[in-house]
């Protein structure tokens, strides 16, 4: 499985590639195929994220959102991308190192979504890996972290596949459609991938 970056180049270029994928930052002309996506998903995705805001899927809180996102890659404070599948180009879902912490800590937060008619073919498991492994050689990252609700057995099943670990419960631990949840608390780091682990 190939991975690349680019930097040197404009960010909606990939900066991830896999055998079958490509993530990269979003730019304006993804807004139709990602608004589509999203609200065909919406009843999908809704018991596993935060509440939408009322003007979520416009092209104006859109265009915010890859701004922003185009920020924090220049900056090194997080890389949200979005996944296309290579052959077809169609948007299938999306994927966050977020919340970077340098210094001491070289860690970050991995989150992610995919369309529901995308759901449970594995392109979100070999997205992970590809993350994990562009987070480990690529951003020097020492430990990437993750968290699912308990009852969310396919995110828990993913993570595990690719070789987080589970450490724990945190209690409240984020406001999932409305409610303060508990989370199961999972990370891999980079020496599980030098000791020959499955990422």
């Amino acid at each position: 499985m190939a991975l690349f970056r680019f930097p040197s180049e404009p960010q909606s270029r990939p900066l991830i590639r896999t055998a079958n994928l490509y993530l990269r930052a979003p730019d304006a002309d993804d807004y139709s195929a990602w608004a589509v996506l999203r609200m065909e998903s919406r009843e999908f995705l809704t018991p596993w994220e935060p509440t939408w805001n009322e003007d979520d899927l416009t092209r104006a809180s859109f265009r915010l959102r890859a701004k922003r996102a185009a920020r924090e890659i220049a900056s090194d404070e997080a890389y949200s991308l979005f996944v296309f599948e290579a052959h077809s180009e169609a948007l299938l879902g999306g994927l966050t190192l977020g919340l970077i912490r340098r210094g001491v800590a070289q860690a970050c937060t991995l989150g992610y979504w995919m369309g529901q008619r995308h759901a449970g073919k594995g392109h979100m498991t070999e997205a992970v890996r590809g993350a994990l492994r562009f987070a480990f050689s690529e951003l020097a990252l020492h430990r990437v972290e993750a968290a699912c609700l308990p009852n969310n057995d396919p995110s828990r099943r993913l993570l595990e596949r690719v070789g987080f670990r589970h450490e724990g419960l945190a209690r409240g631990y984020l406001k999932i459609n409305g409610t303060w949840s508990d989370h199961l608390l999972y990370a891999a780091l980079s020496s599980d991938r030098a000791g020959g682990g499955p990422i």
